[in-house]
């Protein structure tokens, strides 16, 4: 994963945001991160487009182990290292003392582990929760 890591934000956005881009495993990624008043939404892109997008939340119970949710809005079914992806991000959310739900799209050429790593790693390290 290239650490250079190259930044922008568009001035006149409503929605408190930040895009940036960076190498992951030789492949160009773009990441835009926004904070909407009852979601944060990620959208993680090698590809241009939007690709699989998921709804992540915590669930409000007594329980006192959280428990989430992660389901496939739509996109690849067949691929569990997305749900994985999501649940850690939710889980880092949550634990940061936030109560909002995420929205994550991932259009990936390279679907692999440490693709999915650098992404959570990167995302987090630049949140906005």
């Amino acid at each position: 994963m290239n650490t250079g890591i190259a930044t922008s934000s568009a001035p006149k956005f409503p929605v408190p945001h930040k895009i940036f881009s960076l190498e992951i495993k030789g492949n160009k990624t773009e990441i835009n991160i926004s904070s909407y008043e009852d979601h944060f939404l990620v959208i993680a892109t090698q590809i241009g487009t939007m690709g699989t997008i998921l709804h992540a939340r915590k669930d409000e119970g007594v329980s006192i182990n959280p428990t989430f949710n992660v389901s496939l809005v739509f996109g690849k079914r067949d691929e569990p290292m997305l749900g994985a992806c999501a649940r850690q991000l939710i889980e880092h959310i949550s634990l940061s003392g936030s109560s909002k739900a995420l929205v994550l799209s991932l259009g990936l050429k390279d679907h692999s582990t440490e693709t999915l790593k650098g992404i959570v790693s990167v995302v987090i390290d630049n949140c906005m929760w």
